[in-house]
Order: structure tokens, then C-alpha cells, then sequence
């Protein structure tokens, strides 16, 4: 008789251990643990194997156990943590930016700082914006991870807060009185079943309504109630309120703020002028776009001898917007520290203050008393700035002009316009006074280009729309000179703010921009000369310093060697690429992009926060009380509001703008277009339309029957049989094969195939190149980085292609659809 083992036990439901029994054991064992090792611990035979692992499965459903990679289970608690918000793609998976560490910092300092990326199985059903508790993947803790290697990953495995109370969807079809929805935002991977109530409507297939989730049915269904309809999606009208929810822009403000604003006068009185600077004399004038009603600055020129006196008055917004530290409630100084800056969008914008303060006491009407704060900065004859003298003012602005207007009148010298600004009370000083402004602005343009500061001088969208609110035309904007003049004298004016500031120790927010990374000059050089800009300089050809070193001053000789040549497009692109993000901070670092030792923002004080605490801090440098200044751990605090308040406000614009493009190009599929290759990535290419500034894609497997590899190098995908090369900055036709605004994606078709590059491919073949195998985390990081550059993407990678990454073989992709599996090639050094 064959002995038994003493530890088997009966195998029937009953004797297998609870889920809290599970849960000890891992305390107990205090390490991850395979499927084989829990048998051993629990003395289960192996044929309970399965009714284990679905008691494990269930467990890890509810985000009480993790599963690993190669089979190990372990507790949430065991590995470290983070918080943070979840950032979805629309291609599946996200990436969590960390909030805050539990239990002190060990989690910051395992992820390095750097966002969290999320494999689409391991998000645990969390949606766009949600706040999540991660854990990170063992692999992804470990201290030797390169700031320039993939992504850390982690799991999530807690949702703590779902912000998304309200949620725009289409209606895609109807059972009765039962709606089945999709979310307007392709990132939220649910649909919703939402009851129509009695006496509604059904609102037409495809309608756009906004529904609040109430209850989840099932892992990729809620049932949903209907709030109200938003009116038809060509609306640009309801795209903003699209974006607005998506991005949660603040709307409406508090009832204490309107009452705050709503004591404050109409107009500044006797008492608000006294002790004043009397400036209403003098011909300033304000120069905005012609649909501004927020006018912060005036600038008013003199002769002074051989050189110039440029005076700036700057609405003072202090005198009004007080700090009120202790106040339970919300007040104005809180309210716009809190949304950081206004929200500007095509058709409407969302201000820092209430528009009784915005549009109205603060904003320097024309002919109307207000009060300010006055930069007088003398110039010598060759640009030079003298010491500055500030003082709080009151004015009265001469006239309120456009732009255009000025180039008409002193560009262009149109008969018309002149007359019309003659009409003014004051039409000939300000005449006589912008031909001095122009001539300062001549010569402050010629200093600055002197010391080295970068011009990126980048076409934005200039949009068309019709009396019903749609988009008819993208066009571009055009600049001029009339603009550079008043960009020009603002900078003036925060550099002065800024060396006086830091003269006399206070503190305040710097607008820093850093110098490139010597790894990403490096790079930028390698791809320039990869280009064979011919007319780039030969000192400036390599980019090296006399010691070997990448020289940054070296990139204003590239730009200007590339202007007007068919690689302006290419380098102006490659160039901004490479430059770090400019942000706010206590600690002055010098502003790269305008060759500045100190600059900081002061122009602009109705619609940016930063502005507003310099106006503070200038005060108080001129012995005038204005409350506690914030310094130290608070004013890095304030910093860091005010960087992701701006930042999410530029990402508003592109997602506006990529909304814009796919309205204006929705019906016009099949049509024929030229553009010039914008980005170029291993799962396609992006291309940026000639006659507007929209951008598509061209996905790889529409490029011909070939296996295209990326040279990262040369910014270009090489046909490894054909040797047809598509580059950066080449200019090619296309055809507008499909928009799918769920997905924010312009699909487009090449009419021609390039050249093929034979040098490049016997490079290749001799050792030189070989093809990025990514994973699928780099390629929705590459997606990511895309998104979030000077002009965002339209598309992403398929999921078929991130499957294929997956399995460890690529596909090639022929006009005809037929694939065919290769093995994936080594990668080179």
C-alpha cells in the first residue's frame, strides 16, 4: 500500500484556503511567490492547481495581489508605491505622473521623476484623468535605470478619485428608449448605456450629449444619465466646451470671488491716484490683436539725444489683487492662483480674473484713467540699456491699435489707415511717436540678434468660421514687424524688472530657460550634419567648441545658415526639438532662447499669476506695502502651480487645434494636398499641410510593399530592400484618405514614392544602421513626446503593430494588406 503524503489535503471546495488565508500566507512568506511554491505552502496536490489561480485572479481583480512578470504573485503593499494622475493614450495604455510618494519619498526616487508608463493590461480599468495608486514593477526600481532608458512600469492597482463626473458622448445606436453611447474622448475605453427619460427626445444617431456614470455594468460598460445634448459637433462652439471638460479648465467663478470683484469701483478714484506717477500727458498707447479686450501694456518712445527713452506702463493689477493669507474662503488672489492663467481658445477664453477686473478696471481703456506701473528704460544709440527707473503711475491711454493698423500706417504707408489714426485727438503725436518706436525696435532687434538669441519665428493657425459657428478656413497668421516691435519692448522691459529684482535680493519667480543638454546637442548636430545643410558655415558645421564640447550659441549661426533654403523647415524643427522647456523658478538660471542673464514676466499681470507676484515683489523693492512676499519652500511651491497651469493650457490649444484641423478636413477625403514631413517615427510619418497648419499621418504600412527601418540619425525611414528614404523636411503630395474625430486622426495616402537613397542603404548594410526594435512602452512614449512638441500628432501606433512588438517579430505591410513575418535584426551600437 502506497504511503500518503501527510500534508495532502481533500481537494474539494471546502478545503481550499480563503482569500484572507491567501493574504497571510504572502504576509507571512513576506515574497513574491509562484503558483508551484503555493501548492508546496498550502499542501494543495497539483490538481487543485486551477481552482487556485482563480482565487488568485480574483484576489488581484480586486488590487489585493499583483501578478508579475514570469508567473510570481505578491501583495500591493510589498512593492513600491506611488500616487499620481493617470494619463491615458488613445492607443491603449498611459503613463501616471506622480502626486505625491507614500510613506516619504522612496517611491519618487525609484521612478527618477519620470512618468509611470502603464501597459493597457494593467491599468485596471482606470480612465483618463483618474487619481491612481501605482505600484512599480521590480525591474523598474532598480537604481541603475538610465535617465535616458524607457519608462519605469508599474500596475494600478487602486483608483482614489474619478474626476470625470460629466462625460461627452455619441450617440452610436438606440434599443428602444436605452441609448448606447461612446465618449467624444477616445482615451476613455467604455461605453454607456443611458435610459431616456419620459417626455425626451431621442436625439438624432451621432448627436453629441453629456452624461453623468452612475453604475458599472461590466468591465467596459456603465449605465449613464442623461444631463442634457450639446448640438451638433461641426459646432466649434462645442468642441471648446469638449476640450474645456476633457482638460478641466476652470469655468465659472466661486460666488465669494464675483463678490470680492463686484466691491471693487468701476474706475480708480482720487484716493487710488494719489502719489502717483502723472503719465496722462504722454502718448502711450496699447498695440494687441484686433479681437483683444484685455489690454495690459502701453508703450510710449522719446528721443533723447542719440539714443532713446522707451517707456512701458504695465495695468496694476496689485493694487486690486491682494494676497489675503488666512481667509477661509475663495478670494480673487486665490481664484487666479489657482487657475494660473487665462484660458485662451479660438472662439472664447476662460480669464484669470472675473471680467469686471479683466475687461474692465484693469484693462487700459483708451481715453479712460488707469492706474499702472511704470518701466522707464533709457537706450543707448547702439541698443544698450541704461538704469531703469520704476514708479506706480497712473495713465491714459492715447489710443487703442491693432497691429495690422500699424503696419498699414508705418509699414505700408496706406493713405487710408493714416488718415483714419489722424482722425484721433492726439492721431499726430502718436504718428510721430511710433516712427521713433520703430527705430529703437530696429536697433534692440540687431543687439539682441548680436548676443546670440534664437528667433523661431513659427506660422500659428489664423482660423475662418461662419455666422453658424463652423470652421470654413485654416490659414496662417501672419507676423511683422508690428508685432516684433511690441515683443521686442516687452522683453526690454522683463529683463530691466528682472536685474532689478535680483539686485536687490528679493524674491520672485525667474523665466528660466536652460541650455540644452549636451547629449540632446550632440544629437541635434549628428542629424544636422546628417542633412547636409550645405550652407550651414564651416565653424558652425560641427557644433563643437574649441575643448570638444557642444557650443549652443552655434545653433543661431544654423538657423540663420538655413534661412530661405529648402532645409529652413527641417532645422527650424530639429532645432526647437532639442531646446529644454522654459518654466518659472526661485533660482535664476539665465533664459537661453533670448541670450538673457535675468529675465522674468511682468507685461502681463490680467492673465498670468507669475506676472502678478512680480508686480509684488517690485513694490516692495519701492518701499510700498503689498503684503508678504512668498519665498523659499512656498515660492517653489508656486513655481510648480504655476509650470503645470501652463502647461496644461498649451496642451488645451493643441488639442483644440488638432479638433480645428479634423472639422476643417472632414468632408473633403480623397482630395489632394502637399505637405512636407514634420516627424518621422518607426510606425509612420507626420506631415504638415502647405496651405494650413494641420498635421496628418501616413502610417508605415501605407509607405509600399517594404520593410522600412528608422535611422533616428538622420531623421529618416529607409526601405531595406527598395532603398526609398522618407525624410524629415521632405517635401511631398498627398491624399486625404480618412478623419476620425473620435481619435483626432488625419489619415493620409502618399501619391509619389521618393528617391531611393543607395548611399544610405549600403551604409546601413555595411554596419552603420540598424532598426530600433521598440518596445511597446517607447513607441506610446515617442506617441507622447509627439503630442506634447511644438505641434502635437494625430495618430499613434495601431495596436496591431504594438502586438507585433510585443511577440518579438515585425511585420512588413504591402498596398495590397498581405504581411509577411520577419525576424527581427540585431540591434547595432
Amino acid at each position: 500500500m502506497k504511503k500518503q503524503h501527510k500534508n495532502i489535503r481533500p481537494t474539494d471546495p471546502a478545503a481550499l484556503p480563503g482569500n484572507d488565508e491567501l493574504l497571510e500566507l504572502f504576509a507571512r512568506e513576506s515574497r513574491p511567490m509562484r503558483l508551484d511554491g503555493l501548492l508546496r505552502a498550502t499542501g494543495l496536490p497539483r490538481r487543485a492547481k486551477k481552482e487556485l489561480e482563480e482565487s488568485l485572479a480574483d484576489l488581484a481583480r480586486q488590487g489585493r495581489l499583483v501578478r508579475l512578470r514570469g508567473g510570481l504573485w505578491t501583495r500591493p503593499e510589498s512593492l513600491k508605491s506611488l500616487v499620481g494622475r493617470y494619463q491615458a493614450l488613445r492607443n491603449g495604455g498611459g503613463f501616471v505622473t506622480s502626486l505625491a510618494a507614500e510613506n516619504g519619498s522612496p517611491a519618487v526616487r525609484v521612478a527618477g521623476g519620470r512618468d509611470i508608463f502603464i501597459h493597457p493590461l494593467q491599468s485596471n480599468e482606470a480612465w483618463h484623468q483618474d487619481l491612481v495608486r501605482v505600484v512599480l514593477a521590480p525591474a523598474s526600481s532598480r537604481s541603475g535605470q538610465g535617465r535616458g532608458g524607457p519608462n519605469p512600469e508599474g500596475r494600478i492597482v487602486e483608483i482614489l478619485e474619478r474626476p470625470q463626473k460629466e462625460i461627452p458622448v455619441h450617440l452610436h445606436s438606440r434599443t428602444g428608449r436605452t441609448l448606447f453611447c461612446r465618449p467624444a474622448d477616445s482615451r476613455l475605453a467604455v461605453d454607456f448605456s443611458v435610459p431616456l427619460p419620459e417626455g425626451t427626445a431621442v436625439p438624432e444617431q451621432g448627436a453629441l450629449l453629456l452624461v453623468a456614470p452612475e453604475e458599472r455594468l461590466a468591465s467596459d460598460l456603465w449605465r449613464a444619465r442623461l444631463i442634457g445634448t450639446y448640438g451638433r459637433e461641426d459646432d466649434v462652439d462645442v468642441q471648446e466646451e469638449l476640450v474645456k471638460l476633457n482638460h478641466e479648465v476652470p469655468r465659472d467663478f466661486p460666488l465669494s470671488v464675483l463678490a470680492e470683484a463686484a466691491a471693487l469701483p468701476a474706475a480708480p478714484g482720487e484716493a487710488d491716484m494719489a502719489g502717483r506717477e502723472d503719465l496722462r500727458h504722454l502718448p502711450l498707447v496699447t498695440i494687441d490683436g484686433a479681437d483683444a479686450r484685455d489690454f495690459d501694456d502701453a508703450v510710449q518712445v522719446e528721443r533723447k539725444g542719440k539714443g532713446w527713452l522707451l517707456r512701458v506702463a504695465i495695468a496694476d493689477v496689485s493694487h486690486y489683487v491682494r494676497p489675503a493669507p488666512g481667509k477661509g474662503h475663495a478670494s480673487l488672489d486665490a481664484e487666479a492662483l489657482a487657475r494660473g492663467n487665462s484660458w485662451y481658445f479660438p472662439r472664447s477664453v476662460e480669464p484669470m480674473l472675473p471680467p469686471a477686473l479683466s475687461n474692465g478696471l484693469c484693462s487700459l481703456k483708451p481715453q479712460e484713467d488707469r492706474l499702472a506701473v511704470l518701466a522707464e528704460i533709457p537706450f543707448s544709440p547702439t541698443g544698450q540699456p541704461g538704469k531703469a527707473r520704476f514708479a506706480p503711475a497712473v495713465m491714459r491711454s492715447a489710443a487703442r491699435l491693432t497691429y495690422d493698423q500699424v503696419k498699414a500706417c508705418l509699414l505700408d504707408h496706406d493713405a487710408e489707415a493714416l488718415a483714419r489714426l489722424r482722425e484721433n485727438p492726439r492721431g499726430g503725436d502718436v504718428l510721430a511717436m511710433l516712427e521713433e518706436a520703430f527705430r529703437l525696435y530696429t536697433v534692440l532687434r540687431e543687439a539682441r540678434r548680436e548676443r546670440g538669441s534664437l528667433d523661431f519665428d513659427l506660422p500659428e493657425p489664423e482660423y475662418t468660421f461662419d455666422a453658424e459657428g463652423r470652421v470654413l478656413k485654416i490659414g496662417f497668421r501672419r507676423r511683422h514687424d508690428a508685432h516684433r516691435l511690441i515683443e521686442e519692448f516687452m522683453i526690454a522691459a522683463n529683463e530691466a524688472v528682472a536685474r532689478h529684482l535680483r539686485d536687490a535680493g528679493l524674491p520672485f519667480l525667474y523665466r528660466v530657460h536652460p541650455q540644452p543638454e549636451p547629449e540632446r546637442l550632440e544629437s541635434l548636430f549628428e542629424t544636422l550634419a546628417a542633412t547636409a545643410l550645405e550652407t550651414m558655415p564651416t565653424d558652425k558645421q560641427s557644433g563643437k567648441q574649441t575643448d570638444g564640447r557642444p557650443d549652443a550659441a552655434a545653433i543661431q549661426g544654423i538657423l540663420a545658415a538655413a534661412q530661405g533654403t529648402d532645409q529652413e523647415f527641417l532645422v527650424n524643427r530639429l532645432c526647437l526639438r532639442a531646446m529644454p522647456q522654459a518654466r518659472y523658478q526661485p533660482e535664476n538660471e539665465g533664459h537661453f532662447g533670448l541670450a538673457s542673464q535675468a529675465y522674468c514676466h511682468f507685461t502681463s499681470p490680467i492673465r498670468r499669476y507669475a506676472d502678478l507676484l512680480v508686480h509684488r515683489a517690485l513694490k516692495t523693492s519701492l518701499g510700498q506695502a503689498v503684503g508678504p512676499l512668498p519665498a523659499g519652500q512656498k515660492l517653489l511651491r508656486v513655481g510648480d502651480q504655476l509650470n503645470r497651469r501652463e502647461r496644461a493650457a498649451v496642451d488645451c490649444e493643441r488639442e483644440m487645434a488638432r479638433r480645428l484641423g479634423c472639422l476643417a478636413l472632414r468632408d473633403r477625403e480623397g482630395e489632394r494636398f502637399a505637405g512636407v514631413i514634420s516627424g518621422v517615427t518607426d510606425f509612420g510619418l507626420f506631415v504638415e499641410l502647405a496651405d494650413m497648419p494641420v498635421e496628418g499621418m501616413i502610417r508605415v504600412e501605407d509607405l509600399g510593399d517594404d520593410w522600412y527601418e528608422l535611422d533616428s540619425r538622420s531623421q529618416c525611414l529607409l526601405g531595406q530592400r527598395s532603398g526609398l528614404c522618407w525624410r524629415l523636411g521632405q517635401r511631398l503630395d498627398v491624399r486625404l484618405a480618412e478623419v476620425h474625430m473620435g481619435r483626432l486622426e488625419i489619415r493620409l495616402m502618399p501619391l509619389e514614392l521618393p528617391r531611393a537613397n543607395r548611399g544610405a542603404r549600403a551604409r546601413r548594410n555595411a554596419g552603420g544602421r540598424t532598426r530600433s526594435a521598440a518596445r511597446p512602452e517607447r513607441r506610446a512614449e515617442q506617441t507622447r513626446k509627439k503630442q506634447t512638441r511644438n505641434k502635437p500628432a494625430d495618430a499613434a501606433p495601431d495596436r496591431k503593430s504594438r502586438t507585433r512588438a510585443r511577440t518579438g517579430q515585425e511585420t512588413r505591410t504591402g498596398r495590397n494588406g498581405q504581411k509577411q513575418n520577419g525576424a527581427r535584426p540585431k540591434r547595432g551600437r
